[in-house]
């Protein structure tokens, strides 16, 4: 894994991973969004041939991330999973078995498994939005209180690059305004929406391993 990339907010530092996550230093905290885990084996189950890799290869940085900060907390800022319980939902509760670490679940749209479930795989769950200090969280940054720096996700971030002549590449991206910051989508099996930042902005283009700052 690269080394992350230092973002402070608040007097608070934040450690930015190429990995799609970000580590709060003072709090212990992981921060990701949108894994959408079970999307490809929904597709499956509709027919579309989507190959297993993609869970096991979130899953598998997802370990990682865990193993270099050793949070004692995961935030998951909405869409943890993707829809109605498959057989990749199964092998998450398999290694969740194996993580000591706190999950805490700010309820997103695809949120729809039953409150049994998220119980039994030790996921607190909280609808809305997660108030921590001068910090909120919360899958859709329009749905909270003001005055708080908001950390989101939804839309799956994404940023052109420009390179020479009219070639162009897009790419996920941290996306961090004055008062909120858009994570992007650890799940690699989803869009990007194109940003259009503005001048005070500030964007994080996640390229390979690289976290690089436009």
């Amino acid at each position: 894994m690269q080394p992350p990339v230092l973002h402070t907010i608040l007097g608070q530092t934040f450690w930015l991973s190429a990995s799609r996550a970000i580590f709060w230093e003072s709090k212990k905290t992981l921060i990701v969004s949108d894994l959408h885990l079970g999307k490809s084996g929904h597709f499956r189950k509709a027919g579309i041939a989507v190959p297993q890799q993609v869970l096991q290869e979130d899953m598998q940085r997802l370990v990682s991330l865990l193993q270099y900060f050793s949070p004692e907390t995961v935030i998951v800022v909405g869409d943890f999973f993707h829809s109605t319980a498959n057989r990749e939902h199964d092998f998450f509760r398999r290694w969740r078995d194996d993580l000591s670490a706190r999950i805490v679940l700010v309820r997103g749209n695809h949120d729809i498994l039953k409150a049994d479930w998220y119980r039994e795989a030790g996921i607190e769950v909280v609808e809305d939005h997660l108030c921590i200090d001068s910090f909120c969280f919360s899958h859709d940054r329009f749905e909270v209180p003001e005055g708080l720096y908001t950390f989101s996700g939804h839309i799956h971030p994404g940023v052109v690059i420009n390179g020479l002549g009219r070639q162009s590449l897009r790419f996920p991206c941290f996306f961090f305004t004055r008062d909120y910051c858009v994570l992007p989508a650890f799940g690699k099996f989803t869009g990007l929406a194109n940003m259009q930042p503005a001048k005070e902005d500030v964007v994080y283009a996640l390229v390979e391993q690289s976290v690089i700052r436009l």
